[in-house]
This record gives structure tokens, sequence and C-alpha cells, in this order.
């Protein structure tokens, strides 16, 4: 009589690679980690936005929290979504915390 055992194993080491690769892909694609900062922002600096380009709508500057820092990061120009609108990114108070909002369409 043979032994099923090594049969049973590896199903069983398949069965587990393959749940979890399931649950690795699973993640929405809008996940991102989340950025909390214990102080707020400095007020935004001043940008001039450039001449309206077609096809792209301009986000602004903002500040990104960074090694125990903020940094500026300029602004930049985003493709459209029809039917869409840009949220711009942005701080939120939480508590003594600041947590940061991802841009994103609505």
């Amino acid at each position: 009589m043979k032994s099923t055992r090594p049969v049973r194993l590896l199903t069983s080491l398949l069965s587990a690679t393959l749940l979890s690769a399931a649950a690795m892909t699973s993640l929405p694609a809008s996940a991102q980690a989340v950025i909390v900062a214990p102080m707020a922002p400095p007020p935004p600096r001043v940008e001039v936005a450039p001449a309206p380009r077609p096809g792209y709508v301009w986000d602004q500057g903002r500040w990104r929290w960074e090694h125990g820092r903020y940094v500026w990061v300029t602004g930049h120009w985003q493709p459209v979504r029809v039917g869409y609108h840009w949220v711009p990114g942005h701080w939120v108070q939480r508590g003594p915390n600041y947590r940061w909002i991802e841009g994103h369409w609505a």
C-alpha cells in the first residue's frame, strides 16, 4: 500500500500558496498607506497654475510628510477622466494629528 502523505502535503502547500496569492491580489487598487503627521502642515505655497491644457486638470502643489518633516511637492497635470471631477488631496485634522487624504476622481 502506497502512502498518500506526500500528495496531501503537496496539496496543502499548493492550496496555501493559492490562497495567499488570492489574498494579496484582492486588495483594491486604491488601497494606499495611511499618512499621519503629528502637526499641522505649513500654509500652502502660492503656486501659479499653468495655462489650461486640453485633456488634463492641474493638481495643485501640496505639503508631503516625509521623514518627520513637511516637504513641498509642486503641482502636476492629471489626465482627465470623462464624467468625473478631480478632488485635490488635502490634510484633515484627526484629534491632535493630521491625516493625508489622497487626491482622487469623484
